[in-house]
């Protein structure tokens, strides 16, 4: 009973998280700061921060943007729970795995911090690697963090339409956009899928009867896809698709589109001089 509590609570709390982390489509529809920007400008800005924290070298200038992305973030109305639990997950915790061999010296050498004996051996944590392994992972949160701002305060097809825009490769844009549907789809058929087999075969399943069930509906999943896939490309024909899809611009750049694109251009200015 625990076991299975347990699995369901896992499987529920997933499915729930990636649906917050990837559609997060009210928080693009708040009268925020960002949100009120003009998704052209804001994708240029954006990428002039990213360019900046790539190329920035000093800890302070990172520490200073991250900073200026969670201010961005609260003045946006996003609570900073919220944007810190979607930032700090995954690539943020991967690049920290990474950067812990940096800060020994026997990698990178240079001034000892610290050091002690484990088992006969000797690890010595050097100043030099400490603040290369800092600037890794301040870096990668910093970026992760200013595209996952970009993305959750911008509606996904506006941001699509930004893409072609800027002269994108239109088939990436299409792929990109399939995706995001095909993916919240695909949640909400793993939850009904489970919620299913529950109801029928009730708390308790063998180990081979519950192979047997995963298998059959991994098998009637892919069937359902290819399914699907083909009545998409069919319903898209019968509305005029023929290779390129058209999209209305109606965007308007405003007075504080400019001020907030030239207030961008004087910080980056500043933190590479």
């Amino acid at each position: 009973m625990k076991n299975n509590n347990f699995i369901q609570c896992s499987i529920l709390g997933a499915l729930s998280f990636l649906k917050d982390l990837i559609f997060a489509e009210e928080i693009a529809a708040r009268n925020g700061f960002l949100q009120s920007l003009d998704p052209r400008i804001k994708l240029v800005t954006f990428f002039l921060f990213i360019v900046q924290v790539l190329f920035a070298r000093g800890i302070v200038v990172l520490f200073f943007l991250y900073a200026l992305c969670l201010l961005f973030a609260l003045i946006s109305k996003i609570k900073l729970g919220f944007f810190l639990k979607r930032t700090w997950i995954f690539i943020p915790l991967f690049s920290l795995f990474i950067a812990v061999p940096a800060i020994f010296g026997k990698f990178t050498p240079g001034e000892t911090l610290a050091g002690w004996n484990i088992l006969g051996l000797r690890f010595i944590i050097s100043r030099p690697g400490l603040a290369i392994a800092l600037i890794f992972v301040t870096r990668v949160i910093t970026c992760v963090s200013f595209a996952v701002l970009l993305s959750i305060t911008t509606r996904h097809f506006e941001l699509l339409k930004v893409l072609r825009i800027f002269k994108i490769p239109q088939i990436f844009v299409m792929i990109l956009g399939m995706c995001y549907r095909y993916i919240y789809l695909f949640v909400e058929v793993i939850e009904q899928t489970y919620l299913a087999i529950k109801s029928r075969v009730g708390r308790i399943v063998n180990y081979q009867c519950g192979q047997g069930i995963v298998a059959w509906n991994v098998a009637s999943l892919w069937e359902r896809s290819v399914k699907l896939n083909e009545e998409v490309y069919r319903a898209m024909l019968s509305r005029g698709f023929r290779g390129e899809v058209v999209a209305w611009n109606d965007f308007k750049i405003k007075t504080r589109d400019w001020f907030w694109l030239s207030a961008v251009v004087l910080i980056v200015y500043l933190g590479t001089s």
